[in-house]
């Protein structure tokens, strides 16, 4: 069965991922991929001129998922606002309290190791968490109408809150316990609650 040329840009993508999300950027080779995803040296360089377009397709892809998840949680509207957040926010804390031996959040895995290596990928990065951090504030909004959650600048706590949660998952990365992912679950639930 022949595969179209989008499954395999997408299978290759998919595969960086999941090594990528495991070890980070720099450490993954090029070669390495390539034996992973199977996949002969040119037809890389057919989907990607480099490794950081490659870099800068693979957060694209990531965010363009991300967002679509985004939409199904924040979008049911048989639950109140609050209760939509706190499930992101389980979501993520589940995610990522797992001693870190799996990081799955790739802003957590590449900001730090990306932000001054690779302009293109440092925008992909901040363009995609500018696109999460809208769908929390809408989040926050529908909150704030349900009165679910208390009257607060919904654009500003999300922001506010998106940094505690990348800030918590990095503290639990470096201390291989989920200590501050509690504590920024705490700090939510009296943030948000009216």
């Amino acid at each position: 069965m022949k595969t179209s040329t989008q499954d395999t840009r997408q299978h290759i993508l998919d595969i960086g991922y999941q090594l990528i999300a495991a070890r980070g950027f720099v450490s993954v080779g090029l070669s390495e991929l390539l034996k992973h995803a199977e996949v002969p040296k040119g037809s890389f360089y057919h989907y990607f001129k480099s490794k950081e377009q490659f870099g800068e397709a693979l957060i694209e892809d990531y965010f363009d998922e991300y967002q679509q998840r985004l939409q199904i949680l924040f979008g049911n509207p048989a639950q109140s606002g609050l209760k939509r957040l706190m499930t992101y926010w389980q979501g993520w804390m589940t995610s990522q309290a797992d001693s870190c031996s799996s990081q799955k959040c790739l802003v957590v895995k590449l900001s730090a190791e990306v932000a001054d290596l690779s302009e293109p990928m440092r925008v992909a990065l901040l363009k995609g968490t500018q696109v999460v951090q809208g769908a929390i504030s809408g989040c926050i909004t529908a909150g704030i109408e349900d009165k679910s959650i208390k009257k607060l600048s919904a654009d500003e706590t999300a922001e506010l809150l998106y940094n505690l949660w990348i800030g918590a998952s990095l503290m639990a990365k470096l201390s291989k316990d989920d200590k501050g992912l509690k504590q920024a679950m705490d700090i939510t639930i009296l943030f948000l609650k009216p």
